[in-house]
């Protein structure tokens, strides 16, 4: 792939950056429409808008405002995609949930299931090749591992746990699509990072991965 000047270069970076992320929420809305269970943190999400009555994209800008908080004793710094990660995920989510209706019947749900899936590990592939920052969930599973000396892989886990068990106790739902989400989303990160990832202004060739926040995806 040739190199990209330099203005191109941070043109495409803040193209893929925006298109990620509300492509993220809009596959997340999709997920949520097809009624198969939820990715992790999108289970609690769903289990606090049931409890307060607030929209599930917006119930997520808060719990990733929370979330961000937490990065201050982590001492984690945040980037542009990491703020902006935080009001455009929430925002299409419920601008999809809007326009999109509930699905009814397998051979609707499945497919929907399926493909809502494969374009959140677009999504992921997308914003994280940016380099523009982690998420905020995803930079506080790095900044544990820093902190704790743990692996990335064990202090996902033991989040991401804990999210789901009290999510699915609030009422968020928890299904076959939470399984499948969390076997297929790090091959298929992995994929659409190298796919998308942006070439070096001063060198041939691109950078696949390598950052934190990438290992942290791809150790799902």
């Amino acid at each position: 792939m040739p190199r990209l000047p330099g203005g191109d270069r941070l043109t495409r970076r803040l193209v893929q950056l925006y298109a990620g992320l509300v492509l993220y929420g809009a596959s997340s809305a999709l997920l949520v429409r097809s009624g198969l269970g939820l990715e992790p943190w999108n289970v609690l999400h769903q289990g606090l808008a049931e409890r307060t009555g607030i929209s599930i994209g917006v119930v997520s800008i808060f719990v990733g405002a929370a979330v961000l908080l937490l990065w201050i004793p982590l001492r984690q710094r945040p980037g542009l995609g990491t703020v902006s990660n935080v009001f455009v995920v929430g925002l299409a989510m419920d601008g999809v949930l809007a326009l999109v209706p509930d699905a009814h019947g397998l051979g609707i749900r499945i497919p929907l299931m399926t493909a809502a899936i494969v374009l959140n590990g677009v999504a992921t592939g997308l914003y994280i090749a940016a380099k523009f920052g982690p998420g905020p969930r995803d930079g506080l599973m790095t900044g544990l591992h820093e902190r704790t000396g743990r692996s990335i892989r064990l202090m996902r886990t033991l989040v991401e746990v804990a999210v789901v068990v009290t999510g699915f106790a609030l009422g968020g739902t928890l299904g076959v699509g939470t399984v499948v989400y969390a076997v297929a989303i790090g091959p298929l990160a992995q994929f659409f990072l190298r796919l998308f990832a942006v070439p070096a202004p001063s060198a041939r060739g691109v950078v696949a991965a390598g950052g934190p926040s990438e290992r942290a995806i791809l150790r799902r």
